[in-house]
């Protein structure tokens, strides 16, 4: 069996045993992935594996980013631009000077170029993680906003930052003013080229009816960002994101119920997949990166890593107890004292900066050589202390945020619940609006509307009730029940069309198109 496909291998049942590992266990996924990863490396006969960067950034990022984006709203990013943007682009640039320092005053020789791209590198937090465990920890959602706000734009500010050095490293030389220009010009490049692709392709969608082709177009749609902002020096990051969130804001007005069903179930399994592998190969990296670490002493090498580590968490911390109480001095709005936040979720804020794969990509990146042909300095110490940065927040961070959480008491409000409540009352009553216009429309008969009506009339006095509008008179368990005995009926016809299938009596197909129509139906149950 070639290395390839033995590759392959591992990576497949790494993925299903880790995945399944990690439900038994009550554990984040990205965490075991990674710490699986690493230990899958070392194990006699298993290849290396040699993650390209730009395979990294090209193949997994576009639609891992127009995934998130689609998802978050644009209004709550809008309500949280300031905080967003204070540590998308201050935090990492503030946290990219802090690790330079700290890493040029300890390491002999290191010169100031190489050092903040190492602080680049590792100063952005990672879409993935944050996209796929802070949803999972039960923190308010206005903090998973942020933290998803957050991680979708301080990559493009980190990748700008890091060519800047990595330009700077190579050519030996550095104009501040043109930095800034480039800085500028390439993210305002990005937001163009998202919403313009953003546009096309809604349009596109608009005149579409068919699931099958909406969802390949919302996979190409990343990728038809990403790219050519990249190729117009833009930020690929920024472009695939407005896109996202452009895509995602019109999708209800233009996808039908079919293509909603079938594409939420294609990315969910999607972005798992695509997470899932990406970590264990983050995980398996670090076997040819210890190959790379040159002449340095173990010590050096495991110092560096354990002080870089420090800083970045230090910074983030630091960061979250300073700046915003420096703002609210200046600040003193009615408006932005409301959503002022306290100390402990600001802490639950600090202790989520996990970094992850794109990091290490973009260590990975690194030229060989500068352009007098001398070695890139320091290479193999960027990318060993790189790693061990994703390894060090992702597990340590990753692992003990849910006892932080619970310690602190940092809980998800009522919120979302209510305004649950509040849109099905609001879809109620629109149907019962609708169905009086309807009733005296020559197609309809009045045993039909008045069936509906009481159906409509039920729910609404259910919601209702569950809200603390009127006093709750057995309608929820009455409904509870209702639907316990439609889901009774749904599995003895499920049961049914299966014996049908092994006596022969229909085809798979058939039994396929019946099952469908019956699992839509036990979907629209609530229990």
């Amino acid at each position: 069996m070639h290395d390839a496909e033995l590759l392959l291998l591992v990576l497949m049942l790494a993925v299903g045993a880790l995945s399944i590992l990690a439900v038994v266990a009550g554990v984040p996924y990205p965490i075991l992935l990674v710490i699986g990863g690493l230990l899958l490396g070392f194990v006699p006969g298993v290849p290396a594996a040699e993650l390209p960067p730009d395979l990294v950034l090209v193949l997994f990022l576009p639609p891992l980013l127009y995934q998130a984006a689609f998802f978050v709203s644009p209004r709550e990013l809008r309500a949280d631009t300031r905080t967003i943007s204070l540590l998308a682009v201050g935090l990492v640039l503030a946290t990219m000077v802090a690790v330079a320092a700290a890493v040029h005053a300890l390491v002999d020789g290191m010169p100031w170029s190489a050092a903040f791209a190492l602080g680049a590198i590792v100063s952005p937090t990672d879409p993935l993680a944050a996209t796929t465990i802070a949803r999972r920890l039960g923190v308010p959602r206005r903090l998973v906003t942020v933290l998803e706000g957050e991680s979708l734009v301080n990559d493009a500010t980190a990748l700008v930052a890091y060519r800047l050095a990595v330009a700077a490293v190579v050519t030996g030389s550095f104009t501040l003013w043109e930095a800034g220009v480039r800085f500028v010009a390439g993210g305002l490049g990005g937001i163009a080229i998202g919403l313009a692709v953003g546009w096309l392709i809604t349009e596109a969608r608009r005149r579409l009816d068919d699931p099958v082709t909406e969802i390949i177009l919302s996979v190409v749609t990343g990728y038809a960002a990403y790219l050519p902002a990249e190729l117009a020096g833009g930020s690929g990051v920024l472009a695939a994101v407005t896109a996202g969130l452009y895509v995602g804001w019109r999708a209800p007005r233009i996808a039908s119920a079919t293509t909603r069903l079938l594409g939420f179930s294609f990315w969910e399994v999607l972005v798992y997949l695509l997470n899932a592998v990406l970590f264990v190969l983050v995980g398996l990296q670090l076997h040819p990166i210890l190959g790379r670490l040159g002449e340095r002493s173990a010590a050096l090498v495991i110092g560096v890593a354990a002080l870089v580590s420090v800083v970045v968490i230090a910074v983030r911390i630091a960061w979250g107890f300073t700046v915003p109480y420096l703002v609210r001095a200046v600040d003193r709005r009615a408006a932005q004292r409301v959503r002022r936040v306290g100390a402990r979720p600001r802490l639950v804020m600090g202790w989520s900066g996990m970094r992850g794969a794109v990091s290490l990509a973009a260590a990975l990146a690194l030229p060989l050589e500068t352009s007098g042909g001398r070695p890139f300095p320091e290479r193999g110490l960027i990318v060993f202390v790189t790693f061990a940065v994703i390894l060090v927040t992702l597990v340590l961070q990753g692992l003990t945020l849910p006892a932080l959480i619970r310690r602190l008491g940092v809980h998800a409000d009522g919120d979302e619940e209510s305004e649950e409540l509040r849109g099905r009352l609001r879809a109620t009553d629109a149907a019962l609006a609708r169905l009086d216009q309807l009733a005296e429309a020559d197609w309809t008969r009045e045993d039909t509307v008045e069936r509906l009506r009481g159906l409509y009339q039920f729910r609404r006095r259910r919601l209702k009730a569950r809200a603390g509008y009127v006093e709750d008179d057995g309608y929820q368990d009455r409904s509870l029940a209702y639907q316990r005995l439609v889901r009774e009926l749904l599995d003895a016809q499920r049961l049914a069309i299966v014996q049908l299938r092994d006596q022969g009596d229909i085809s798979v197909d058939v039994m396929h198109r019946i099952e469908r129509d019956l699992d839509l139906e036990d979907s629209r149950l609530e229990i």
